[in-house]
């Protein structure tokens, strides 16, 4: 991994209903992410926030995809970003806001890889479409506006697509899938590690089967983890929990391992929602598993 690292936030609350996930970048800068991430050796340059513009009658513009003008203009700002992150030869690591800023996160890091790999660590697919969506939210969609399905004005943020192809995703954590969602995994053979795998398997083997794949496949890696693919046990703080998650030792030796296997080269941590949390509880496991992924050990 580069030692030279460059954090933004995207203080973004449109692809979801519930308030408070703007504020997440915030709550983990205040649990140190910056002096956490210094002390591995990392020369870490916070680029502050993408600025987030609300445009009028957005609503209106596209019913079944809401705060859609909103979204396209923030997602374009971060790939411009993140696509600048990388020429400077950075890791760039991307702090949210709600999971649709993933669509922005991929079209700026998929101009550099000619086989990106993605491993969505997350309770949901995001696999859902304009079409599939039960609610409209956009923060269900980003995978799948990555891998070119869905509306063309978010599949084609950075002016191409796919970002990336099924066979180069990992799904982990997943528990809670729509029916579109399902039938976008199965049509298209995207790998899932679904919770029932990791009771069977255990969390090493995963990981263990999830690096040696990529690895074979791809040219380079983006992590997009979102907090409620944790239990909700131990990350209250996020819009979306769903009983049953992975557990925050889990969690930190999946962490580890990508670690140790170095295919890691830019990331995303999405879904803090302070006012749902509990001490800022979640933006402090959020770094800690930064801090995991970029290299921390116990000795």
């Amino acid at each position: 991994m580069r030692k030279k690292l460059s954090i933004v936030g995207v203080p973004m609350d449109l692809g979801q209903l519930r308030r408070g996930v703007d504020m997440g970048p915030s709550a983990m800068r205040y649990a140190d992410a910056v002096k956490r991430l210094e002390r591995l050796g990392y020369e870490v340059e916070d680029l502050g926030d993408i600025t987030i513009q609300i445009i009028k009658d957005d609503k209106n513009m596209q019913p079944s995809l809401r705060n859609f003008k909103s979204i396209i203009k923030a997602a374009s700002r971060l790939a411009d970003c993140v696509d600048s992150i990388i020429q400077k030869d950075r890791f760039p690591l991307v702090l949210g806001g709600d999971h649709s800023i993933a669509i922005g996160t991929l079209a700026g890091t998929a101009k550099h890889y000619k086989k990106l790999g993605v491993i969505w660590f997350d309770a949901h697919g995001d696999l859902n479409t304009d079409e599939t969506s039960p609610s409209g939210n956009i923060h269900g969609m980003p995978l799948a506006a990555s891998l070119g399905f869905g509306h063309p004005d978010l599949t084609g943020i950075g002016g191409f697509q796919p970002k990336v192809k099924p066979e180069h995703v990992v799904i982990i954590g997943a528990r809670d899938l729509d029916r579109g969602e399902k039938d976008l995994i199965k049509e298209h053979s995207i790998k899932v590690y679904t919770m029932h795998e990791i009771d069977r398997l255990g969390m090493t083997k995963v990981m263990e089967e999830t690096i040696a794949y990529l690895k074979e496949k791809t040219d380079g890696v983006h992590l997009s983890l979102d907090l409620d693919g944790l239990d909700p046990d131990d990350a209250p703080g996020v819009g979306t929990p769903v009983i049953g998650g992975i557990s925050y030792r889990e969690s930190h030796l999946a962490m580890e391992m990508l670690a140790e296997s170095e295919i890691v080269t830019s990331a995303e941590f999405v879904e803090v929602n302070p006012i749902l949390d509990e001490k800022n509880k979640t933006a402090e496991i959020a770094v800690a598993l930064m801090g995991s992924l970029l290299g921390e050990k116990l000795l």
